[in-house]
């Protein structure tokens, strides 16, 4: 089964404009790399100021090959002096194993 992580970062009001401006301006290797099946940056609504990144991966083994890349270091380098961090140091890291996975049914109309 697949694997999901999920980074939880802390993003004070006045900086999450920006730092949603960088994730718009990312390039996008990710999608490209053996493994990887699914990207969602999550905005928060209410009651927090953590930003979710959602990805999910076909192997442990996929994400660490990821992790250790040099495409991970360029997404994760701030991007230079124009696109500087704008979350703080406040971030963890979690880990899921996909335990089961369901979505529409193939053929069925989205009802409300």
């Amino acid at each position: 089964m697949s694997v999901v992580k999920i980074n939880a970062i802390t993003v004070p009001k006045d900086k999450q404009e920006r730092f949603e401006e960088r994730f718009r301006g990312r390039a996008g290797a990710v999608e490209k790399t053996p493994g990887f099946e699914w990207f969602e940056l999550l905005r928060p609504l209410e009651g927090t100021d953590q930003y979710l990144v959602y990805t999910r991966w076909s192997s442990e083994e996929d994400y660490q090959a990821w992790q250790s890349g040099q495409d991970f270091d360029r997404a994760h380098d701030g991007g230079g002096d124009t696109l500087a961090p704008a979350a703080s140091d406040s971030h963890h890291l979690w880990s899921y194993e996909v335990l089961e996975s369901a979505g529409p049914h193939a053929g069925q109309e989205n009802q409300v």
